[in-house]
């Protein structure tokens, strides 16, 4: 597995979303297997593992701790909290750290590698949250400090405080909204990307089918790229990756991650995974080298194609309205 450096963070090149194994994608493996499918992707060569506290109102964050503990000093731990604001600078400041410390404790460790701010609300200036990071990572708390879903402000401003070490935003081939500012900003600053949801909740797998169905708490449900027409509508974009996965003995996953990790060399995908089949693929994903050519021929021809549907918050809020 090939490393990637993200800020001060030495990291494997593609990372592990651990949310699937507690909440937002249905039904998924029991603890006991899920324990072994993070340790499985430890000797693939993932180094990097990805939780929150809101992940199963905190049962994932115990889930990965329980994982790694055999690993702890070998891998990077990223988790995240949220809070919606308003609130007094200082206040914010008892409030986070309030939340790292349950966070840590359902984690089993005394520190994380990375700590996001779970979405950067308008009601808190990131200057206040920046500073609390500061404190936090001198006191080797945390090693490094993050947002998630931010503007370039909104990166910039915070970065001025204390650098920031990664943003991580929603990124695939089928929401590029961040490569106008964003990530340009995180180039320029030296702050690592890292995308959520880099298959597109698995649509750029291309086992999506017009007939799919979804059960309990899957975010498929709402997110409109899963309507049908939709799911028809995108065909053209699985028939480019189909193609060009046949043309490198690879498959359409694999295609989409290898033309983000070409790229830039500060992106860290982070596909969630419930199965070792999926493990293996997306993780094998890393030595899918495409050529410049190839890279510029992908990009040519889709930039002929219309992308239908997409993932936002406010859909995925009607989904507990649901439940």
């Amino acid at each position: 597995m090939q490393t990637r450096q993200i800020g001060n963070l030495k990291v494997s090149a593609i990372g592990f979303g651990c949310m699937g194994f507690s909440h937002g994608y249905g039904p998924g493996p029991d603890e006991n297997e899920a324990v072994d499918l993070m340790r499985k992707a430890f000797e693939l060569g993932c180094t990097f593992f990805d939780t929150a506290e809101g992940y199963g109102a905190g049962a994932n964050e115990r889930l990965v701790g329980r994982a790694l503990a055999p690993i702890r000093d070998k891998v990077v731990i990223a988790t995240k909290f949220f809070i919606a604001g308003p609130i007094s600078a200082a206040e914010l400041g008892k409030q986070i750290r309030r939340r790292l410390d349950a966070s840590l404790d359902r984690l089993g460790t005394d520190h994380v590698e990375l700590y996001y701010q779970h979405r950067v609300p308008d009601s808190i200036p990131v200057e206040d949250v920046a500073s609390v990071m500061g404190e936090l990572i001198a006191e080797g708390k945390i090693l490094g400090g993050g947002q998630s879903q931010a503007t370039a402000q909104q990166i910039r401003r915070a970065h001025a405080v204390t650098p920031l070490t990664a943003i991580q935003s929603e990124y695939s081939i089928m929401e590029r909204m961040f490569e106008k500012d964003v990530i340009p900003a995180c180039e320029e600053l030296g702050i690592g990307f890292v995308p959520f949801s880099p298959l597109a909740s698995g649509f750029l797998s291309g086992k999506v089918t017009a007939n799919g169905s979804y059960i309990g708490d899957d975010v498929r449900w709402v997110i409109t790229r899963f309507d049908k027409d939709n799911i028809r509508a995108n065909q053209p974009l699985l028939d480019l990756l189909a193609a060009f996965a046949k043309e490198k003995g690879a498959t359409p996953a694999q295609i989409s991650l290898a033309w983000m990790l070409h790229k830039k060399d500060f992106i860290v995908p982070i596909p969630g995974m419930r199965r070792l089949e999926r493990i293996v693929e997306n993780l094998g994903a890393a030595d899918v080298q495409l050529t410049e050519q190839e890279y510029a021929r992908i990009e040519s021809e889709l930039a002929k194609i219309e992308t239908h549907g997409n993932r936002t918050d406010e859909d995925i809020a009607k989904l507990r309205k649901m439940q």
